[in-house]
């Protein structure tokens, strides 16, 4: 089986974990040159290789998969998930502890308006690149701290540089963060059962939900918007957060319904949400960004 990928460091480890645990696979790496656009760019160029049938899975964050995908391609599985909550690190043993007025580095809307919905007074700073480049920025002096994804960390061996875990309920994190989406084309029967080999249902549930919510809000991996989902027994439980980039106003909400219909209880949060005025915060967090 050929598996494509990203070509970062953090995405060849993701689908080099996933090779291991179907057996042994080859990596075949996926090029965003030329592309236009956000981060979605690189699903992109892997959703490419997978439609020419140059790889049969496609190994993806699951967190930078738009709302909606290419006519003839699915997620098959979601292996079980990582620690979905973001990472502080830098001075400080929690959100209160930070200095006051620190310089905070971030490329995401979602993380800034909860970092400034919590704490006004910090500087939040555009940073870009992978990991490297962003641990190095830090280690630099340019900054007092950065947020990243926990489970990137972990993946990459670098967890020791993790100051602390953002509680869920203090930031939502960004829907399928964590999780791995394994993709594949609709019609290719055994890629998906390999896929499915390695899945798991709890993730898969947890990832539905969470998808469901973007997109019946329409929102794009640049929105301010946070949802996560946890299963618990028979049941599961979503969060969501809507907020402006600022700080100035956001919205959460938290629905329990069925885990066995996760997508009809995410649609449930989002009427929920949409009622609350989540449609114009979410319009005008656009204009401002």
């Amino acid at each position: 089986m050929r598996i494509a990928t990203r070509g970062s460091k953090l995405a060849l480890t993701q689908a080099q974990w996933v090779a291991d645990r179907l057996g042994g696979a080859e990596l075949v790496t996926a090029s965003s040159d030329g592309e236009p656009g956000d981060k979605s760019r690189f699903v992109r160029g892997v959703e490419r290789l997978l439609l020419a049938g140059e790889a049969e899975l496609g190994v993806h964050s699951a967190k930078d998969l738009p709302g909606t995908m290419p006519e003839g391609l699915e997620i098959a599985a979601v292996p079980t998930r990582e620690d979905p909550a973001d990472a502080w690190i830098g001075a400080g043993g929690s959100l209160e502890d930070v200095p006051e007025g620190a310089r905070v580095g971030t490329a995401s809307l979602r993380r800034r308006a909860q970092l400034l919905a919590a704490r006004p007074d910090l500087r939040i700073s555009e940073l870009h690149g992978n990991v490297d480049t962003r641990l190095r920025k830090l280690e630099e002096g340019e900054l007092d701290a950065i947020v990243l994804a926990a489970a990137g960390l972990r993946r990459l061996g670098r967890e020791e540089e993790i100051g602390f875990a953002i509680p869920v309920d203090r930031m939502v994190p960004a829907a399928g963060q964590g999780a791995l989406a394994l993709q594949v084309r609709d019609e290719d029967e055994a890629a998906g059962e390999a896929a499915a080999a390695i899945g798991d249902l709890k993730a898969m549930r947890e990832l539905t939900a969470e998808r469901t919510v973007v997109a019946l809000l329409d929102a794009t991996c640049a929105s301010p918007l946070g949802a996560h989902a946890r299963v618990l027994g028979d049941r599961i439980e979503i969060d969501a957060f809507v907020g402006l980039p600022d700080g100035g106003e956001w919205l959460r909400d938290r629905l329990e319904g069925s885990a066995e219909e996760p997508a009809l209880a995410g649609a449930e949060l989002v009427q929920r949400l949409l009622g609350a005025g989540a449609r114009e915060l979410l319009d005008r967090a656009e204009e401002m960004a």
